[in-house]
């Protein structure tokens, strides 16, 4: 670990202290529980007052955090993107198994591929960057399907093209909602040339700081290459490549 400087450090461990308190602490009541004498607390606390992140209550005179904090972490949450967010992490697993790597969103009873990092292999894929497809019949759709409630899976269902791509598309709902359950357990869905022939691939939701679905990754190929023994070796890489993305998206799960 690098240079620590006292005084912040000390600084950060009052306010991270204080956000469990929102009646406030007294200044014997945060040195005594973070070990610092009453006037480094007293002197930091000005500070903190100063810079609009504490105020102290006149009528107990405690001392409790303001809004600003929330304020700061707002900003940055307004800035974030999924596609900013995905990029080092996306590319990284492309090269991890020189397969197609997809980040979608979902539109309605759609997913929208917003990114593609492809691979430098002889077989590609046809998707492109603006492709929808459907929901139910791939391993991203799926993904975050399995992640909703059940009145809106329902209503996705009822209100989407329910058809056979390939022999292996799931058109029974009873069925459906089994493989959803499978997913959720698993915490990753897989197209088994499902929405294309010969075509396999390996999905894993991403969510938000709110501990929604945001969106989802994959990785893609020819079922020659991505093989059924390969699914769970490719679905561990997905997943701390998705969970890496949640988190850069404040996802505290």
């Amino acid at each position: 670990m690098g240079e620590v400087v006292q005084s912040v450090d000390r600084t950060l461990s009052i306010l991270e202290l204080m956000s469990y308190f929102e009646d406030g602490l007294g200044i014997t009541e945060i040195s005594e529980r973070i070990g610092l004498h009453k006037s480094t607390v007293h002197r930091l606390l000005r500070t903190l007052i100063y810079k609009g992140y504490v105020i102290q209550d006149k009528r107990t005179n405690k001392y409790r955090l303001t809004i600003k904090l929330f304020e700061l972490g707002n900003r940055v949450i307004a800035d974030m993107d999924i596609l900013k967010a995905s990029k080092i992490y996306t590319e990284d697993l492309m090269k991890t198994f020189n397969e197609v790597v997809h980040l979608v969103v979902r539109d309605d009873n759609d997913i929208v591929y917003i990114d593609k990092v492809e691979a430098k292999n002889t077989i590609q894929m046809v998707s492109h960057i603006g492709r929808r497809s459907p929901l139910y019949c791939t391993s991203v759709g799926k993904a975050i399907l399995a992640y909703l409630d059940e009145e809106e899976v329902n209503e996705i269902w009822n209100n989407s093209d329910i058809k056979k791509y390939t022999e292996n598309t799931i058109t029974d709902y009873d069925v459906f909602r089994n493989e959803l359950d499978k997913i959720r357990l698993q915490g990753y869905a897989v197209d088994n040339e499902e929405n294309e022939q010969g075509v396999r691939c390996v999905g894993v939701p991403v969510f938000n700081f709110h501990g929604e679905v945001e969106g989802a990754i994959s990785v893609s190929g020819p079922t020659i290459r991505v093989t059924e023994e390969k699914v769970e070796e490719i679905a561990n890489e997905v997943k701390k490549c998705a969970n890496l993305i949640s988190k850069e998206l404040g996802y505290r799960g």
